[in-house]
């Protein structure tokens, strides 16, 4: 079968007007450009150049196959070029998916900071909850909170979110304070009602996870909305640290039995898994990287 070598020496030996030239212009051996030429010949079944003991002329169809070759090849080339630039360079639009709470305070940071470093870049950010389709959406990098699940995306660890549970002073006043784990049980507790636990929080208690049947008068799917009612005294709830942090800071949530916080989150960034990864994907994932694990999450 004709390999793109055989066709560089057809359209070289054109080009230059001898076989000895073509040699010379890929720097390689006479020989290998007269195999080159009558390998391809052999297969295509056609004479495409007519050797005399003084000159070498393309035939009819050698001419009207090197115009096509040539573009061809052109194509090609230009087609390499651009991949490698793609790998060794960092510019164009690129798409970036993550969550609508998570993604403003740990996302955007790290998209403002690579266009300032690489202005060539355009960034487009796509908001939303819940597990969309890389191809599908045609994302460049996608950030997600959770285990991956089993796909054909790379992925790398970014960060681990500790996860607390809280309450308010209000509620810690009229209510008092869980001394154990298992005091969970007779206190009013806000059940976020997304994800896989619910109303089963999985708290540690000596390196074992226990799963602690909670309840309460306030269930919620949306996680403002929970932390809200928390806040609001309306039971004692179990959250992402990133997402309370500053409402303990201000004194308004208090920590609660922080030797039996639940086993962390992962945070992720997924990518379409190609051959080689574009220098910019790879510059991006390093760079949220680098600002999540300087951070308290």
């Amino acid at each position: 079968m004709a390999t793109l070598d055989h066709y560089r020496a057809f359209v070289a030996t054109i080009e230059a007007g001898s076989l000895t030239a073509a040699a010379q212009k890929l720097d390689c051996s006479l020989q290998t450009v007269s195999r080159s030429l009558i390998s391809l010949e052999a297969e295509l079944g056609v004479e495409l150049v007519r050797r005399t003991t003084r000159r070498l002329q393309a035939t009819a169809a050698g001419i009207g196959f090197y115009e096509r070759i040539k573009t061809a090849l052109r194509e090609i080339d230009e087609a390499r070029s651009e991949a490698l630039r793609e790998t060794s360079e960092i510019f164009g639009l690129f798409r970036v998916g993550a969550s609508v709470q998570f993604a403003p305070r740990y996302v955007v940071p790290s998209i403002t900071g690579f266009i300032e470093r690489y202005p060539n870049v355009a960034i487009d950010l796509v908001l939303s909850d819940k597990i969309v389709d890389v191809l599908e959406h045609k994302l460049d990098v996608v950030v997600r909170i959770g285990e991956p699940q089993a796909s054909s995306l790379k992925s790398r660890l970014l960060a681990k979110l500790r996860r607390v549970v809280v309450a308010s002073p209000r509620y810690l006043a009229r209510h008092g304070y869980p001394s154990t784990l298992y005091d969970l049980k007779s206190h009013s507790c806000v059940v976020r009602t997304f994800g896989p636990e619910g109303d089963l929080w999985p708290l540690t208690d000596g390196g074992s996870i226990i799963k602690i049947s909670v309840k309460g008068n306030f269930r919620c799917n949306d996680a403002a909305a929970a932390n809200a009612a928390v806040l609001q005294g309306a039971g004692i709830g179990l959250a992402p640290l990133w997402q309370v942090r500053s409402e303990i800071d201000q004194g308004l949530l208090e920590l609660l039995l922080p030797d039996h916080e639940p086993p962390p989150v992962p945070v992720h960034a997924l990518w379409l898994e190609n051959s080689a990864t574009p220098a910019r994907t790879k510059a991006f994932v390093d760079m949220l990287r680098q600002r999540m694990s300087g951070e308290r999450v």
